[in-house]
C-alpha cells in the first residue's frame, strides 16, 4: 500500500498533469507551430509542481512520522516526538482519545470478569462445603445404624431423628440456593401490587406467635402510623413475607428465653414516599466487626452455633438483601453485643 506521503502528493500532481495536457491539446489545435515550446514549458511546470507537492506533503506527514505512539502499563496511548517542536495533530490526538476510551473499557471489563470469576469460585467452594456437612452427617448416622445401632431402640430413634434434621437442613439449603440464584439471574419474577401493610403485619405476627412462644419470647406488632387507616405499599406480598420470616426466625433463634421481639412499622424519615419496617430483638446481639459482612452469602457470625441449628444455611440475609433491593428499598442493621439487634428495611408507598 502506498505511503501516506505518496498518496498526499499524487492527487495534485495527477490533477495538474490532466490540466496541462488539456491546455497543450487546446494550443495544438489553435497554433500547432508553438506546440514544442508549450510541451517543454508544461514538462518544466509539471516537474516543478511535483517537487513542490512532494515537499509540502512531506511537511504535512513529517509530524506524524516523528511521533512514536506507545502504550503505557494501563493501556493509554502516548506520543513521543523526536523533535520537541513537533506537536501531535488534532486528528491524531482525537484518535488517541478514542483508543484510550477503548482501553479503559476493556480494562473495566477485564476487572469485572476477574471479579465474577472470583465470586463464582468462592460460591462453588462455599456450596460444596455447605452441602458436604449435612451429607456426611446423614451418611454417618446411616452407617452407624447399619453397624448394629438399628437394633437399639433408644439409639436408633435418636440417630434417625438427627438424620431427619440434617436432611431438612439440606433441603433448606437447596431451596435457598435456588432462590438466590433465581434472584441474581433475574428469573424470579416479582408480583408487585398495592396493599395495606398493617393487617398484613398483624397476620404475620400471629402466624409466628407459636414459634416465639416455644421459647417463651414475646412477639408483638406496633407502629407510629394511624392504626385504623390504610397504609398502602407497593410490593410483592410473598417476598416481603419471606424477608420477615428470615428476620424474625433469626431473632427468635438468637434470643434468650423470656426475651421480646417487636415488629414496628414507621414512616421513613426524611423520605415521605417510603415506609420503614423494623424487627427489634433483645437477643445476644452482633459484634461490630461482623456488621459490614452480615449480608454476604454464607457469612455466619457464629459458625459453630449455626451448624448446630438445623435449617441455618448462611443465605437467609443475602436473600433478604436481594429482595429488598428488588423493591427499590434499603436494609441495614444496628446491634450491640448482649443488648439485641435491630434490622430495618424500607418499602415504597407508590409504584416505581
Amino acid at each position: 500500500m502506498p505511503s501516506l506521503r505518496a498518496q498526499a502528493a499524487a492527487f495534485p500532481i495527477v490533477l495538474v498533469l490532466i490540466v496541462l495536457a488539456l491546455a497543450d491539446f487546446a494550443i495544438w489545435m489553435a497554433a500547432p507551430s508553438v506546440l514544442p515550446i508549450v510541451v517543454w514549458m508544461s514538462v518544466v511546470v509539471l516537474l516543478l509542481f511535483s517537487f513542490l507537492s512532494l515537499w509540502y506533503s512531506g511537511r504535512l506527514v513529517r509530524p506524524i512520522r516523528e511521533l512514536m505512539p506507545t502504550v503505557d502499563t494501563k493501556g493509554h496511548l502516548e506520543f513521543r516526538s523526536t523533535s520537541s517542536a513537533v506537536a501531535p495533530p488534532e486528528e491524531l490526538r482525537a484518535l488517541s482519545d478514542v483508543i484510550d476510551q477503548i482501553a479503559e473499557k476493556q480494562g473495566r471489563d477485564e476487572q469485572a470478569r476477574q471479579k465474577l470469576e472470583r465470586v463464582r469460585s468462592e460460591f462453588l467452594a462455599n456450596v460444596s462445603h455447605e452441602l458436604r456437612t449435612p451429607i456426611f452427617a446423614v451418611q454417618g448416622f446411616i452407617e452407624t445404624l447399619l453397624d448394629g445401632a438399628v437394633d437399639d431402640p433408644v439409639v436408633n430413634r435418636d440417630f434417625l431423628y438427627r438424620a431427619r434434621l440434617q436432611a431438612e437442613r439440606l433441603n433448606n439449603l437447596l431451596n435457598d440456593l435456588i432462590d438466590i440464584s433465581r434472584i441474581e439471574s433475574g428469573e424470579m419474577r416479582m408480583s408487585f401490587r398495592m396493599f395495606d401493610i398493617q393487617p398484613f403485619l398483624r397476620d404475620f405476627t400471629s402466624e409466628m406467635q407459636p414459634l416465639a412462644h416455644a421459647k417463651n419470647i414475646e412477639l408483638y406488632f406496633t407502629g407510629n402510623v394511624l392504626p385504623h387507616h390504610e397504609v398502602n405499599v407497593y410490593a410483592d406480598k410473598e417476598r416481603v413475607k419471606q424477608v420477615l420470616i428470615n428476620l424474625v426466625d433469626n431473632a427468635i433463634k438468637y434470643s434468650e428465653n423470656s426475651g421480646s421481639i417487636k415488629i414496628e412499622l414507621m414512616n421513613a424519615e426524611p423520605t415521605p414516599d417510603e415506609l420503614t419496617i423494623r424487627v427489634v430483638d433483645t437477643g445476644v446481639g452482633i459484634a461490630p466487626e461482623h456488621l459490614p459482612r452480615l449480608f454476604e452469602r454464607f457469612y455466619r457470625v457464629d459458625k459453630g452455633r449455626a451448624r448446630s441449628s438445623p435449617g441455618g444455611t448462611g443465605l437467609g440475609l443475602a436473600i433478604v438483601k436481594h429482595i429488598t433491593e428488588a423493591h427499590h428499598g434499603k436494609i441495614n442493621v444496628t446491634s450491640e453485643t448482649g443488648k439485641g439487634s435491630t434490622f430495618q428495611f424500607t418499602l415504597r408507598k407508590e409504584p416505581f
